[in-house]
């Protein structure tokens, strides 16, 4: 099948640490492009959770743990992030790298543009606007490994050029379709060892407020200073 790769698809690594929703082919996590910091991973139920904040651009990070290529069909929101179409594993996705690093950045537009991902308001979110909310506030990763070749090496491939109620639904955090960006992204040809995902990963998101309704973020419990008999001297009053 043809799959796509993104042309500098994360040649370096950003230094510092931050925290990842861990698999055992890859690692997902998703980097605020507006403020310049990876965001937290909650768990909770058995699922992993980031606080989206609306507005804010953001960037999905696949990291590939293997010594070997690994195709990566990637959805925001339920939606292909290369096709555009309703997310299937079996569609077209992005190959990562022997232990390289795939940064995505927004929906692909064409081989030399992306559309940003940023958060927003369910109404404003791409998949709402493409009449599919259902299934806002999840990024998807299905990763296959490569089908194994023959001793005897094939031709080079022609194309190796090195991706509740209405009122609370409303109230759910989205991915909108941004401003225009450049990445440059070529087709390869990848066949998958099999016909089902090796891995899927699920990242979910949602507002601070959202996720802590849910339970999900536990706010600290604010205690109330103990009065003190004897806290010091006398001060002047004030006025």
């Amino acid at each position: 099948m043809k799959a796509l790769r993104i042309v500098v698809a994360a040649a370096t690594l950003m230094t510092g640490t931050h925290a990842l929703a861990h698999g055992r082919l890859v690692d997902l996590s998703v980097y605020d492009r507006s403020e310049g910091r990876w965001l937290q991973v909650y768990r909770h139920q058995g699922r992993a959770y980031v606080v989206g904040k609306p507005g804010h651009e953001y960037r999905v990070r696949v990291a590939n743990r293997l010594g070997e290529d690994l195709l990566a069909v990637v959805s925001v929101d339920g939606i292909n992030v290369i096709t555009g179409q309703t997310a299937d594993p079996s569609q077209s996705g992005y190959v990562v790298a022997p232990r390289g690093v795939l940064d995505m950045n927004g929906w692909r537009r064409s081989l030399a543009q992306t559309a940003a991902f940023y958060f927003t308001a369910l109404p404003d979110s791409y998949a709402a606007r493409t009449g599919r909310p259902e299934d806002v506030g999840v990024i998807g990763v299905a990763l296959f490994r490569k089908k194994s070749q023959p001793i005897a090496r094939s031709a080079p491939e022609a194309a190796a050029s090195r991706p509740r109620a209405e009122q609370e639904r409303d109230s759910r955090l989205g991915t909108g379709h941004g401003r225009h960006e450049h990445s440059p992204a070529v087709h390869v040809t990848f066949e998958r060892a099999t016909s089902s995902p090796a891995e899927v990963i699920a990242l979910h998101y949602d507002s601070h407020a959202n996720l802590v309704a849910r339970g999900v973020i536990r706010e600290p419990v604010q205690v109330a200073p103990t009065p003190r008999p004897f806290p010091g001297f006398v001060p002047d009053p004030q006025g």
